[in-house]
């Protein structure tokens, strides 16, 4: 019984979709877009994102609880995640309080989770 390859048997470019999305990609930014996804790929920033994406806003302790992590563990998680522009803070008196950064972040979340529902159930 021989499998089935999954790669193509023969070269067979369609030059016209090719430049097409070529000249696309060249107007984009890959690489800090590959840097929001690794960032994301980390259980416990996904965790830390579906919490902000659950809750408009928590602070570092909740947060902390909620991951099952020190809080310094959790602000180290938070930080990178504000570094990459995925979430933001804002300090009232002793607390820090993260949120998503906007809703474009919130809808990724929300999406990526949707999908891994959905490849669950047909698994």
């Amino acid at each position: 019984m021989t499998k089935e390859k999954d790669v193509c048997e023969i070269t067979c470019i369609n030059e016209e979709k090719v430049t097409t999305i070529s000249e696309k990609l060249s107007k984009e930014n890959p690489f800090e877009v590959a840097k929001i996804f690794k960032a994301l790929s980390d259980d416990t920033r996904i965790k830390i994102a579906y919490a902000l994406s659950v809750e408009d806003e928590l602070c570092v302790c909740d947060v902390a609880n909620i991951v099952g992590a020190t809080n310094a563990t959790a602000s180290h998680h938070l930080r990178l995640l504000n570094n990459l522009g995925i979430a933001k803070y804002r300090k009232e008196g002793k607390l820090v309080y993260y949120s998503l950064d906007d809703d474009h972040v919130k809808q990724l979340i929300g999406v990526a989770f949707a999908h891994q529902k959905e490849v669950a159930e047909v698994e």
